[in-house]
């Protein structure tokens, strides 16, 4: 449960690169050779003012009079999956023209790609020695909470193909499932199913055997084989096997003609009756059970597909989140419906732990969108806006969140050969997404085709993307700086209007 609660944020995630303006004075620039001199200069570098950025909106959310490539994803996160501390040098040299600044102090990310081989690496302020310093990054590469966070493995709430991983532990009405039998029995494995399965038809073979032998005993029939003269109840019953025999044979409507039954005794036909009525039930209900165990639609959702990664991109000017689906059947689903929930835990403002709360993610239910026509993959989108749980998420915040994304696929079977058996039968198809199988700033690419008057999928691309401009502020920033525009733009249009009215 505690693995779903936000993660706090990390030193080293704390701050980014910011390209240092070249007339900015440098508070050190020698080595120091005490600690308390190391200590006064990194204050004195600290408190050198940051520099005036253009702090006016921006549409795009990038720095103007730059390139124009979008930021990529690794250009924010490989900086922390590589495992390397903020402030240790690459391998390489790199020119030390970077300073360190907090990320939230610009909300849009404004770090081209251009520049990012010359700023990406945040260099020292405090030059060291070179073997006692890539000791320490060393060290600190080992010991970072982002890689020990890495090296734990994590646990899902639905694992990706499907499973639910919550075990149901000390029950204490067990009753309750002896009172739904058949859903029992059909929910067991294979091999326990076969075993019972087994068991009924053998225990009543024997049980009614054993009868038979004990009253062809009493009524001395076992000591009078061969004789013309003796009337006997059950005929050619000389032990248990033969017994044994006379019951499997009447149960399943064999009649080899050797052992029967015979009208010189009132209790024969009654057993003979009752072994009937036992047997015809048996066969209904295990018959019954293998038929639906055998064709449950469970295994149809193995060709129910799910993209491995969900990607975070504007369309239509609204910011996304998007995974993509297929069937990989010619026989569709019909009434196909999809549902999202997100899976996190939240402590309230009274101080009530909510373990694993789920929230419902909009994919279209109020205008129709959740259902689907599945013949080829279709990209399921899930808008961002007030209602969302990701309104106020931007990139750098999705990597110190904890939530699971779980996505539910269902629908009816199609009817193939016997229509009134494959009639009902629901499949379900599950998968999951974690924070860390969300790409910020990607979108899929298209796998279809017009080939030989037929449309052609190509599913060798169904988990391809492509990077895209996408901010990596919040849908609620982006929001804001958009009413921000307008106001401006409103505001400047009032002011001409006003200088123009005299004229």
């Amino acid at each position: 449960m505690l693995a779903y609660l936000p993660r706090p944020p990390a030193d080293t995630s704390r701050y980014g690169t910011f390209p240092q303006k070249p007339d900015l004075p440098a508070a050190t620039g020698a080595l120091v050779e005490d600690g308390g001199q190391q200590a006064a200069a990194t204050a004195a570098k600290r408190s050198v003012p940051m520099p005036n950025y253009p702090s006016g909106p921006r549409r795009s959310g990038f720095v103007p009079g730059e390139s124009s490539l979008p930021p990529s994803r690794g250009s924010l996160t490989t900086q922390h999956h590589r495992g390397r501390p903020s402030w240790c040098p690459p391998p390489a040299p790199q020119e030390a023209g970077a300073r360190l600044y907090p990320l939230h102090a610009l909300s849009v990310a404004n770090i081209p790609n251009s520049s990012r081989g010359k700023t990406s690496a945040r260099s020292s302020t405090i030059p060291t020695p070179e073997g006692l310093q890539s000791r320490r990054c060393k060290l600190l590469e080992e010991d970072s909470p982002m890689v020990q966070a890495g090296k734990r493995q994590r646990q899902r709430y639905v694992t990706k193909v499907g499973k639910c991983q919550v075990n149901l532990g000390n029950i204490q009405d067990k009753k309750r499932f002896l009172s739904d039998i058949f859903t029992t029995i059909v929910d067991l494995k294979y091999r326990w199913f076969l075993f019972v399965f087994m068991m009924c038809y053998i225990v009543t073979w024997v049980v009614f055997g054993f009868i038979y032998f004990f009253d062809a005993w009493v009524r001395g029939d076992v000591g009078h084989q061969g004789d013309p003269e003796w009337r006997a109840c059950i005929e050619n019953v000389d032990g248990f096997v033969s017994a044994l025999l006379l019951s499997v044979e009447s149960q399943r409507t064999i009649g080899y003609g050797t052992r029967m039954v015979t009208a010189n005794c009132a209790e024969g036909v009654i057993l003979l009756m009752a072994q009937s009525i036992v047997g015809s039930m048996i066969d209904a209900m295990m018959v019954g059970c293998m038929f639906v165990k055998i064709s449950r639609p469970k295994k149809r959702a193995q060709t129910l597909i799910f993209s491995k990664n969900c990607v975070i991109s504007r369309r239509d000017e609204k910011l996304c989140l998007m995974f993509r689906v297929g069937d990989l059947r010619e026989s569709h689903m019909v009434d196909a419906k999809i549902r999202a929930k997100l899976i996190k835990s939240r402590q309230t403002a009274e101080g009530e732990f909510i373990p694993l709360e789920q929230s419902e993610l909009n994919l279209g239910y109020d205008t129709g969108e959740d259902r689907l026509f599945l013949v080829e993959p279709q990209i399921i989108c899930h808008v961002i806006n007030r209602h969302s749980p990701f309104w106020d998420m931007s990139a750098e915040s999705l990597r110190r969140e904890q939530f699971e994304i779980i996505i539910i696929l269902e629908g009816i079977v199609e009817a193939t050969g016997n229509r009134c058996l494959a009639t009902g039968m629901t499949c379900q198809a599950r998968t999951s997404y974690t924070e860390d199988e969300i790409l910020w700033g990607y979108r899929f690419e298209p796998c279809m085709s017009l080939e030989k008057g037929a449309f052609q999928v190509d599913y060798s691309r169904f988990e391809m993307t492509f990077e895209v401009q996408t901010p990596a502020a919040s849908a609620k920033e982006l929001h804001e700086l958009k009413e921000l525009e307008q106001q401006e733009h409103s505001t400047l249009s009032l002011y001409w209007d006003h200088l123009l009215q005299p004229c």
